[in-house]
């Protein structure tokens, strides 16, 4: 960038006329300062990779017939129901749309959902914490601790959670409950499509809760 001052003054009859100053300011090196910066930040600033969650499935294990499938999924299945003002329900194994009882309400701190599910998949995470203390050990490598994690998450006898979510609910509650999935190692779930029979679960359940609690008091 460069600057010109051009001066003019003259003197007649011996009076100075006040100078005038000309400042042109030439802008054409910012062009390729401005180039250079952009190449720079393009190089050095790393993309932004879009974030992926694995979602593993139940195996279908030819070996077991259908009823004995659908004891195991029943034993070990939950169904989370996401509802709005950040409510979260659940019920274990087959649903029973007849008994609003069997519905539990929990939260997502760390004391609720995250909670239960710990406790419904404690051997897991036992086996987990073992395997990461033999990686950190240098006993085990980065991909033997990877594979065997991935096997002991889908194994037989663990948690199958399908998440539902109403209408109400909020994109950011069906994100707190992917990342529980991930902090307690459950390797199995599935967001599926809540039926009409939970919605009804969950209106008995708040109607007449409401009412038990009136009369108790």
């Amino acid at each position: 960038m460069s600057a010109e001052i051009q001066e003019s003054g003259n003197k007649k009859g011996g009076k100075t006329k006040q100078k005038k100053m000309t400042v042109r300011v030439d802008f054409t090196p910012m062009v390729d300062m401005n180039m250079l910066l952009i190449t720079f930040f393009m190089l050095c600033t790393s993309l932004s990779k879009p974030q992926t969650m694995e979602i593993s499935m139940p195996s279908n294990d030819k070996n077991i017939t259908e009823d004995q499938q659908t004891k195991i999924k029943a034993s070990t299945a939950i169904t989370l129901l996401l509802d709005g003002k950040d409510k979260i329900f659940y019920y274990d194994g087959e649903p029973k749309y007849n008994d609003y009882s069997s519905l539990k309400e929990t939260n997502y701190s760390a004391d609720g959902l995250r909670a239960m599910l710990l406790g419904r998949n404690q051997a897991a995470m036992a086996k987990v914490k073992e395997l990461k203390e033999k990686k950190l050990n240098m006993q085990i490598s980065e991909a033997d601790y990877l594979d065997k994690v991935s096997e002991i998450k889908n194994g037989k006898d663990t948690p199958v959670v399908i998440i539902k979510a109403t209408d109400d609910a909020t994109y950011k509650n069906l994100i707190d409950a992917l990342d529980e999935m991930q902090i307690c190692n459950i390797g199995k779930y599935v967001i599926t499509d809540i039926v009409a029979g939970d919605k009804f679960l969950l209106k008995n359940f708040e109607t007449k809760g409401s009412l038990s609690n009136s009369t108790a008091n």
